[in-house]
Order: C-alpha cells, then structure tokens, then sequence
C-alpha cells in the first residue's frame, strides 16, 4: 500500500497538479482521426480535466480550443464550423484552428478587437489515424513518440475508444495484472477459449520486474508442463500506456493509452496491431462485433450509448457501465461465467472501477502477484519527486525511440533466466514479425 498523500499524487490530473504537469509533457493521443470530419460537428473533449473542443476545418486542419467562446462564455460546440473556421452562434464571433479571432459579426470590418481576441488553443498533430495534442509547456512541441503501434500502416492496426468511470491508474493498474486474467474471465461451464490460455495452467505465478529508460518490464512466470516455464511479459511505459502479449488464436499485439479525461475518468484507447503484415479479418470481426455476442478487449460498435453533443467524448460512453452494475447477471454467474459480466473488457472496467471512482491505496492489502503495480507506483512517484526536484523530464518525454517496445510471451527451460531468450523480441522494429512463437 501506499500513503493517502502519495496515492493523491498519482491519481490528480488537473492542471497545477504533479501528475498533471508530468502528463502535460508528453503527447496526448485524443481522438481518432476519422472522428474528426472537415467542416463537421465540432467534438466535445476533456483532458486533463480541461474542457476542449476539437475541430477540422475547410482545409482539414484540426484545432483544439477551450470549449466556451471567449466573448461570453458560449458553448462553442454549437458553433458553425464552415469558411476555414468555427463561428460561434450567439453573436459571430469566429476562430481559427490556431485560437486566432478571425472574424466578429458584431463588429465592423477592421475591428482592433479581432486583432487581439483569441481563444486557448493546443497544437494537434496526426499519426497512426489519431489526433494527439500537446498541452506542454514548451512552445516548440517535442516530436510525437515513436510507438510502434502509431507508426505501422493503417491495415496493420486497429484503434476503438471508450470512457471508463474511474480515474486513469485504477484502470491502467488492471492490464499490468497478470494474475487475474484466468479468474476474472474464466467461464464455469468450460467452453471457453480462456481455458485455452496458458495463464489458467498455473494460477500462482512468480513475479520478476526489469526496469527500462521509458517504463518497466513485468514478468509472470508461470510452470507448463514437467521442465518448462511459461514467461508473459507486459510492459509499462510512462506515462500512461501498457502492453500485452498475444494470445494463440489472436495473434495480434494489443495495449492501451490510458489518457485521463478528469480525476474520475478515463479515455481508454486501446490498439491491436501486427508489425509486418495487414491484420486478418477474423479479428477485425471480433473486435467491431465481438465474439459470440460478447465484447472482447476492444468496444463492439454496439456497445454504445450516444450522449448529447454537449458532453466530453458523447460517442464513446458505453451501456455497461457503474450505473447498470456493468449489467451483472447473477444466472450467468451461475452457469457460465465467473464474472457474470459479458466480455473481457467489460469484466475488466467493472473491477478495476471498483466501488468508487478513486481508490484510497492507502487501505489496501497487496500480495506476491501485485509486484508489477507497486514497481509502476514507484517508477509514478520517482519520476514525480525528479520533475519537481531539478525539472528532469523522463525519457518518455524527450526521447520518442524510448518508447518502441514490445510485450512478449515466451517458453523456457524450468528455472533458466527468461531475460537474454526475449530480450531480442522486446525491442520494436517496424517491418519484423514477432520472431517468437
């Protein structure tokens, strides 16, 4: 566990705030870019507990401003965004991608008034189909980080969205756990492609974490058969991205940004991709549609419920949620899954939203198998203590090849070093397959 002061160090995001200023140097992935249309609806955002709008103007330049029009705080998301700009409806104000007033109805042509307006704007760049936006400090961006899923072609790669009801750590710390996964998503009736996971062989693994320049390593290790040991791999990367390896029947690489909208929610991209070849379409099925009519890590396109256009990220709010018990079904629990919750990502937003939007780490009681989230706790807090120290910003910040890792898993003789077998799979290398089996 760790203290109440400690755990409010990690868990707040808003401006002024340690984390949020270690959050604010770093690229922030936001939208995908076909979210965005030339001359479309302007899109509701929240980063960091700031209130956005983003836009695509008529040359389809995309902008990302304070959502309220400077003038008198109308809602600029019912603007007319049209002529190179969004002109806000209650008196014509207009404003351009980089904040700038170009036009006021109200006054006469040459006003000095337009000369000096503007609204808060943030640089946004395009990779990997994703919008990311720089809310640094720095008035020269550093480069976009070089991770390997926003650097392959786009038939190599597929990207779904959804906010989840809990602050970004409680979400990010389930995907460095690999203790839970043949638990939470067994099935009781053994149908399931989870008791085709290696992981429900040995369901007390031992624990082995390396750190790196951007992140941490974390190594479950766990017994299969009489004199090998199976050896999955995850990676934590500052400041918000974890990887995980693939599964035998889907053998893509997966992760996921954690972005925190506010201090109580948290914008989850989640990426599959293949480094060398386009991915099959048995997966991108299961990934827009599910799998048997359950989710599976990604959102099927029907796992929706659309909000009002005035609310952050409206497409993206799920119908499993904290509201409807994440649609609990105590019969299914019963029979045939042990969450009694259909899909994997909703078993998982589920538990790691826990009773509360904010976990108080201060009361908790960790085991063995929670090795890997105390290792990120600490790499958080150390990084934390050097940027308010002397201003040292950690690698993730300002060297984007840090950041080109993969997850791996891997069998090896029972009790050798798992370390020099995968460490040639570990590094990212646009073009190579994975190399290991």
């Amino acid at each position: 566990m760790i203290s109440r002061e400690d755990n409010e160090k990690l868990v707040r995001v808003g401006p002024g705030t340690p984390m949020g200023r270690l959050m604010r140097l770093h690229w922030l992935p936001f939208l995908r870019s076909t979210d965005v249309l030339v001359d479309g609806q302007p899109h509701r955002v929240r980063l960091l507990g700031e209130d956005l709008l983003a836009f695509r103007d008529s040359s389809g330049r995309v902008g990302l401003v304070h959502h309220a029009c400077p003038h008198r705080a109308a809602p600029l998301v019912f603007g007319r965004n049209e002529d190179g700009g969004l002109r806000c409806v209650y008196h014509g104000w207009k404003f351009g991608v980089d904040g700038r007033c170009l036009d006021i109805a109200t006054e006469a042509s040459g006003s000095p008034l337009c000369k000096t307006a503007k609204v808060l704007a943030y640089p946004v760049q395009e990779r990997g189909g994703m919008l990311w936006a720089w809310m640094g400090p720095d008035a020269e961006p550093p480069p976009l980080p070089e991770l390997e899923w926003n650097l392959v072609p786009a038939e190599r790669v597929h990207v779904s969205m959804r906010i989840q009801e809990c602050n970004w750590l409680q979400a990010l710390e389930g995907e460095i756990d690999s203790a839970h996964a043949a638990i939470l998503h067994a099935r009781v009736d053994q149908l399931s492609t989870i008791n085709q996971w290696r992981q429900a062989q040995d369901l007390v693994p031992t624990f082995q974490c390396v750190p790196h320049a951007s992140g941490v390593q974390i190594a479950a290790r766990r017994k299969a058969g009489d004199d090998e040991d199976y050896v999955r791999v995850n990676q934590f990367m500052l400041p918000f991205y974890t990887l995980v390896p693939p599964q035998t029947q889907y053998p893509e690489l997966s992760g996921h940004a954690w972005v925190p909208v506010d201090d109580e929610n948290t914008l989850c991209v989640m990426f599959s991709y293949h480094p060398a070849q386009p991915l099959p379409e048995k997966s991108l099925r299961v990934f827009r549609e599910g799998h048997q009519g359950w989710d599976s890590g990604h959102p099927a396109e029907t796992s929706f419920e659309t909000r009002p256009v005035t609310h952050p990220y409206p497409m993206f709010w799920s119908k499993y949620n904290r509201g409807n018990a994440y649609q609990f079904d105590a019969e299914l629990q019963r029979h045939q899954r042990n969450s009694g919750m259909p899909g994997l990502w909703v078993q998982d937003a589920a538990v790691q939203s826990g009773v509360q939007p904010i976990t108080d780490r201060s009361q908790e009681m960790l085991g063995t198998s929670d090795l890997g989230i105390v290792r990120a706790r600490l790499l958080l807090l150390s990084t934390l203590r050097k940027l308010e120290a002397d201003g040292t910003r950690p690698a993730s910040a300002t060297d984007p090849q840090s950041m080109m890792w993969r997850a791996v898993s891997i069998t090896v003789p029972r009790g050798s070093d798992w370390k020099p077998a995968a460490a040639p799979f570990m590094r990212a290398a646009l073009g190579a397959d994975f190399g290991y089996t």
